[in-house]
C-alpha cells in the first residue's frame, strides 16, 4: 500500500503521528457528515424508512469488519462507557472480581467499579524488560478463577501497544465461567480481529480512532449472555414495532429481540452514521492487515535508529504496529523530549510515562524521521 495522505486534509508542516487520540476525517467522511446537515435543511425529504435504512448498512459493514455475521447483535452507542454500562448491569449474576489490565483506560474501569457487586482485581504489568508481554498475559491468566465474574479488557493495552492473547483468555474464561469483555477502541479498525475465533461475550468500539469516524458514535456487539437483559435506556426505538410509526402510542413492553435492545436512542443520526459508513468503507478496502502492514513497514528503520540511541520499544511481534510506547533512560527528561517535538512539530502522544506513538496510511518517511530527529535531539 502507497501512502493514502491524499484523502485526508493534513497539513504537510505538522506530522501527525497521534491516531490513537484521535483521527483525521477522511475528506469523504467529511463529505458524507456535510451531506446529512444539508438534508437536514428539508426533513420532508426524511421518511420512515430513513430512520433504519442507513443503521441497518452500519450494521452489516461493522459485521464485516470484525468478522460477526449477526448484524442483529450490533448495534450503535455512543460511548465505549455507555457499552460497558449495559455489561455492567447486566452480566449473568454470577458475583465475583472483575480482572482488568492495570493502566487500563478508565471508559472500561469507571462502570466497573460505581457497582460494589463486584471487586476490581488489577493486574499490574511485570518490570519493563525481556518478556514483558509474555510474562503480563501469563499474569492476567493466572489472575482468572473460579472467583472470576469477567475479564474486562482491550485488544492491545492503549499506551504501549502491547497484545493481549485473548484466545487462552476466552478459553481460561471459559473454564470457570466468566464473561470476556473486551474494548476495542484502540485496535478496531487497524488491527484484524476475529470474532468468531475469539468468541466474546460483548465487544465495544468508539468510533473516533480507527474507525476513522466521528466523536460521540461508535459501535458494540453483544453475545447471547445479554440477550434477555434490560438495557439501561429506555429509549423508543429499541422497543418492538418502534419502526410502524402510525402505532408508537401502542407501548410495547418488550424489548427488541438480542442485542437491538442496546441500542442508543436516536442511533438514526443523519450525520454520524453517514460518516461512519464511509470510513468503514474505506477500512474494509485498506484493510486492518494491510493498514498493520505498511504502519511495520513504515516505523521498521525508524524505531532500530531510536532503540540505537537508547530509547526502549516492544518487539513488534508481542505488540500493534499502528500503536506503540517509546520509553526513554536517563539520557534525556520530558521537557526535553516535548520541547524537540514542538520544534519539528511532530504531534504524538505522552501516557504514563511513555511517549505513544500511533502512525496510520496517512503517514509517510518524513513523518517518522521528524520524530527521529526530535527524539535523537532530546537527548543530553
Amino acid at each position: 500500500m502507497k501512502c493514502q495522505r491524499d484523502k485526508f486534509s493534513l497539513q504537510r508542516k505538522i506530522s501527525y503521528l497521534n491516531g490513537a487520540y484521535m483521527s483525521p476525517l477522511m475528506k469523504k467522511v467529511e463529505k458524507a457528515g456535510i451531506k446529512g446537515m444539508i438534508q437536514k435543511r428539508k426533513p420532508f425529504h426524511i421518511s420512515d424508512s430513513d430512520f433504519f435504512r442507513e443503521t441497518e448498512i452500519l450494521r452489516n459493514l461493522f459485521g464485516q469488519l470484525i468478522n460477526s455475521p449477526n448484524p442483529k447483535r450490533h448495534v450503535i452507542i455512543p460511548s465505549v462507557s455507555y457499552g460497558i454500562e449495559n455489561v455492567v448491569q447486566n452480566l449473568s449474576k454470577k458475583k465475583g472480581k472483575i480482572v482488568l489490565a492495570a493502566g487500563q483506560f478508565p471508559s472500561n474501569v469507571y462502570p466497573w467499579s460505581a457497582n460494589s457487586n463486584y471487586p476490581l482485581k488489577f493486574v499490574a504489568a511485570p518490570t519493563l524488560g525481556k518478556n514483558l508481554a509474555e510474562n503480563w498475559n501469563e499474569e492476567i491468566l493466572r489472575a482468572i478463577d473460579d472467583q472470576t465474574a469477567a475479564v474486562s479488557i482491550g485488544q492491545i493495552h492503549w499506551v504501549n501497544g502491547i497484545k493481549y492473547d485473548l484466545t487462552s483468555i476466552r478459553e481460561k474464561t471459559r473454564s470457570v465461567g466468566a464473561a470476556l469483555i473486551i474494548d476495542g477502541t484502540q485496535s478496531i479498525g487497524a488491527l484484524p480481529f476475529d470474532l468468531q475465533a475469539i468468541q466474546p461475550d460483548a465487544l465495544l468500539v468508539a468510533g473516533y480512532k480507527w474507525l476513522m469516524g466521528p466523536y460521540s458514535i461508535g459501535m458494540a456487539y453483544y453475545g447471547e449472555m445479554f440477550d434477555q437483559g434490560k438495557p439501561i435506556e429506555n429509549n423508543w426505538m429499541n422497543r418492538q414495532g418502534s419502526d410502524q410509526f402510525s402505532g408508537l402510542t401502542h407501548y410495547k413492553d418488550h424489548y427488541l429481540p438480542r442485542a437491538q435492545r442496546y441500542e442508543v436512542g436516536e442511533h438514526s443520526n443523519f450525520i454520524l452514521v453517514p460518516m461512519l459508513i464511509a470510513a468503514i468503507k474505506q477500512l474494509l478496502k485498506w484493510t486492518p492487515l494491510g493498514i498493520q502492514r505498511y504502519c511495520e513497514a513504515l516505523c521498521y528503520d525508524a524505531i532500530d535508529s531510536l532503540r540505537s540511541e537508547g530509547y526502549n520499544i516492544e518487539d513488534s511481534k508481542v505488540r500493534a504496529s499502528h500503536l506503540f510506547g517509546i520509553y526513554f533512560n536517563q539520557n534525556t527528561n520530558m521537557e526535553r523530549i516535548e520541547r524537540a517535538l514542538s520544534k519539528y512539530r511532530v504531534k504524538i502522544s505522552i501516557r504514563d510515562q511513555a511517549l505513544r506513538v500511533s502512525p496510520n496510511v496517512y503517514n509517510d518517511q518524513k513523518d517518522v524521521q521528524r520524530l527521529v530527529s526530535a527524539l535523537k535531539e532530546a537527548i543530553i
